[in-house]
Order: C-alpha cells, then structure tokens, then sequence
C-alpha cells in the first residue's frame, strides 16, 4: 500500500484528511465527468480545510491519495474492475487496475489512519432474495466516520436500516431524524440518533471507540436539494417491473436501475447524486477538522 507524500505528511501531522472512493470514478460516472467529479471533490475537501485522499488499485498497488495523474490514468483508463473485500485481495495479487467500493475504501482508510471516508450512497439490501452489498458487514468492522447521503434509492431501505441495527454500525443522522434516502433528503424511517454538528459527529466517533466498539460511524447526511421520497420510490418501481418484464437480472440490474432513473428523471437523478458528493465531501472535511482539534 503506498500513501502520497501529501497525505503521508497530513497524517504524521495529525492534520485532517478525507478519504474518498474512486468507484463513482470508474463505475458511477461517464466519461469526462467521471475526472472532473473526482477532481471537484478533492477541491472540495481542500477549501474546507483537509486533505483529500482519493483511494484506487493500480497495477496491483493499493494507492492512498492519488496524484493528479494517476487519478486522470484511473479515471480514462478501460477494462477496470470493481474491488470490493471479496476479490481486493485477488485484484491486488494480479496486478489489476481498480476503483474501490464502500466497503474496500473505508478498510484501506482505516488500515492507513484515515479516520473519515465521504461517498454518496451506501449498498444496502436489495429487493431481489440474498442480494446484499458488502458494505454493510465492512462497515460493522470498520472504525471510521463515513459521511453519505443514505443507502441508494435502488434498495430497501427497510431492510436496510434493519440490517445496519443486526450488525451494531453507528447509525446516526446529521440534523435530520430520517433516513436520507440518497436522491430524497428524507424517507419514512426513522433513525436512532441525531447530531447537530460536526463536533457532535466527532464526539459520537471517539465515544464509539472508547467504548470499544469495532464499527463505522455512519453519518447520514441529507442532501440540500433533492427529490421527493415519493416521486423516486414510483421511479424506481417502474424501472425494476420493466426489468423483471426484459428478463434483467444479477450484475446488469444495478446498472440498468440506475440508467432507467436518469431516463424518467430527465437528469435529474444524475444532478442531484453530484451535488451530494461534494456536500458530504465538504461535511466530512470539517469533521476530520473537528477530530484533529
């Protein structure tokens, strides 16, 4: 595993730093707004005052904060796979290029001393039998902050938040007593606890391993302009009975749900998914800030 020197140096310091995953770069966004995302990103975090570390494979090489080119080369590169904790190990012992999930980012930011990791959506349960993201079991072992915008709109969110409470991660809302639902800054499910700012989060974080306890501390953090729970559930009902009626299934449905979104959205879905990531990129930030204070 190799940490840039910016973020090696960050860390040694005891400055903050926010970790960020790169699957919405080789997975989540098209060409060329994949680059210009993750590059908005990263200067999102650094005018709030931390130091980004973007985290990808390359070549076989975990990398913690990526270089502006290496960055461009992950984000324009083809044929690169997905890592998460079920095949890392095999991507890295084949020398294969690669974004990291969820899961993936928050066990290589902790493994490096990164102690807040900000994305957009979390996997979560799926409507279809035994379909499950890793996420969420790698976040019941994983001991960082995760700042997102709730489980994507795709999933069971029910199911979802039950799953979290089975495994004991660290639910708690960011101003908010429901559950972001990624797209929708709100859903019908209320959350276990709320915080009211950052220094709250921080609090909730040091408690948490105080006390021994293993797991992230997920901070859902609602989108400021968003679409209605309502609107996006009928979406995504009629994406998934289009799906079942085309015969889509297994590692196409995600991709086909979300495409079908943007289509009935026109866009919209797409506008608001990057106006979260830089929110809670930002969020995360002045939380890594008030842990280093």
């Amino acid at each position: 595993m190799r940490t840039s020197r910016e973020v090696h140096t960050a860390l040694q310091s005891g400055d903050p730093v926010v970790a960020l995953e790169s699957t919405v770069i080789t997975h989540g966004l098209p060409a060329p707004v994949n680059l210009e995302t993750a590059r908005r990103l990263e200067a999102a975090v650094r005018e709030e005052g931390a130091v980004p570390a973007t985290i990808g494979v390359l070549e076989g090489e975990v990398h913690v904060g990526l270089v502006p080119d290496e960055l461009e080369a992950l984000a324009t590169r083809n044929a690169v796979e997905k890592a998460s904790l079920w095949n890392l190990a095999a991507v890295v012992a084949r020398k294969q290029w690669a974004g990291t999930t969820v899961a993936t980012t928050a066990h290589l930011a902790a493994r490096a001393g990164i102690r807040v990791f900000a994305t957009g959506g979390i996997g979560g349960v799926h409507p279809v039998p035994f379909d499950e993201s890793s996420d969420l079991l790698g976040l019941s072992r994983t001991p960082v902050v995760v700042v997102s915008s709730g489980p994507k709109s795709i999933l069971d969110l029910a199911a979802t938040l039950e799953r979290l409470e089975s495994y004991g991660v660290g639910v708690v809302g960011y101003r908010t007593k429901y559950l972001p639902a990624f797209h929708s800054p709100d859903s019908p499910y209320e959350l276990p606890a709320t915080v009211w700012s950052e220094a709250e989060a921080a609090a909730a974080w040091r408690a948490a391993r105080a006390l021994g306890l293993e797991s992230a501390t997920l901070v859902f953090h609602p989108v400021s302009e968003g679409i209605p729970y309502r609107q996006v559930k009928a979406w995504v009902d009629q994406a998934n009975e289009e799906a079942r009626a085309a015969g889509i299934g297994g590692k196409d449905l995600t991709p086909y749900l979300l495409r079908r979104l943007s289509e009935l959205s026109q866009g919209r879905t797409d506008e608001v998914n990057l106006r979260l990531l830089e929110e809670n990129a930002r969020l995360a930030a002045r939380i890594a800030a008030a842990l280093a204070g």
